[in-house]
């Protein structure tokens, strides 16, 4: 599979663009364990236009993590041919559009998968995005606004015919925002598509190798998009990609490991932001993580994690934990 130059292997796995999540470091470390392709946070295309400082921030890449994308939202083609250019300077590998966010202050102002209501917009701001740009452009979506107007198909082949080089598809509308079951059936029927043929990847759900690979079986999608089981989990890329490629589970490490994992991703947010913030940043990792499901009684403790005021009083507590709940 190729987008633009860019050749992926067999079964390529993606990390998703997610806003306070897909920062550099997860990136970096979300490669590691495997990720064919990173995607940035969501830039906003009007704060880019005026200089936001730290919207600009989100542009920092590194070539350790290539191929990476940076992803722009916006509803106003002119601002987004120029935010367009501005990220084109950061030298990404592509530049993604998203056409799917579904938070209210992203859709609700027209922009993300607020676009699926206005599709004539969304194909003008395609068009005018690739024309503006040297670097491949892809998008990513959803099946449609509500229930009743699911219009990925048909879309999928306009958003082809502006010249788009990817697109991802999650399986949920707006309206459905992450409840819900997401369906892959007409992401299938894009990928299918006798008129198609630039990839379609696939995402929404897929939170274990066994899902992931049954994905790609069932739909022949070209690649797999992971986001919001990567929270607390970057790991998750080694246990796919061993499992698409040998066909077995990959073997669990010890609980020091995962937590060692943990204690990296901490680290490397407090190295980037500072100590405050970067405990802050992490709360969301810690929260989720599979790692301490289906511990008994460990509340208190996941209480206690999570308001840790220092890297000392974090580390602290979580190197208890395997002791304390006879874990190894």
């Amino acid at each position: 599979m190729k987008i633009g130059n860019i050749e992926f292997p067999k079964y390529p796995v993606f990390l998703a663009p997610m806003e306070d999540v897909t920062d550099i470091g997860f990136r970096l470390l979300c490669k590691r364990f495997g990720a064919d392709m990173v995607f940035t946070e969501f830039v906003s295309s009007d704060a880019l236009v005026r200089e936001v400082k730290k919207t600009k921030e989100k542009l920092t890449i590194s070539d350790e993590e290539r191929p990476v994308a940076i992803q722009i939202y916006g509803r106003e083609p002119d601002a987004m041919v120029e935010a367009a250019q501005i990220c084109e300077s950061a030298n990404p590998d592509i530049l993604d559009i998203n056409f799917g966010c579904p938070v209210k202050k992203v859709a609700g102002k027209g922009a993300g998968s607020g676009m699926l209501r206005t599709p004539e917009l969304m194909l003008e701001i395609t068009k005018k995005v690739v024309k503006a740009v040297n670097i491949p452009v892809t998008v990513k979506t959803r099946l449609g606004w509500d229930s009743d107007t699911k219009i990925i198909t048909e879309l999928a082949e306009q958003l082809q015919d502006c010249g788009i080089q990817a697109l991802t598809i999650h399986g949920r509308t707006r309206a459905q925002m992450y409840t819900g079951e997401a369906d892959w059936t007409l992401i299938g029927e894009a990928k299918n598509n006798p008129r198609i043929h630039i990839p379609i990847i696939g995402n929404g759900d897929i939170d274990s190798a066994e899902v992931c690979k049954k994905r790609f079986d069932e739909t022949g999608v070209d690649a797999v998009m992971i986001g919001r089981a990567t929270f607390g989990r970057p790991w998750i890329f080694q246990e796919v990609k061993h499992y698409l490629q040998t066909g077995e589970l990959l073997p669990q490490e010890s609980f020091g490991w995962y937590l060692d994992v943990l204690k990296q991703q901490v680290n490397q947010s407090v190295e980037r932001l500072d100590e405050r913030r970067g405990i802050l940043h992490i709360r969301r990792h810690l929260a989720s993580s599979p790692l301490f499901k289906g511990i008994p009684d460990f509340k208190p403790t996941r209480i206690a994690m999570l308001r840790a005021n220092s890297v000392e009083e974090l580390f602290s507590i979580m190197d208890e934990i395997p002791e304390k709940f006879n874990l190894v």
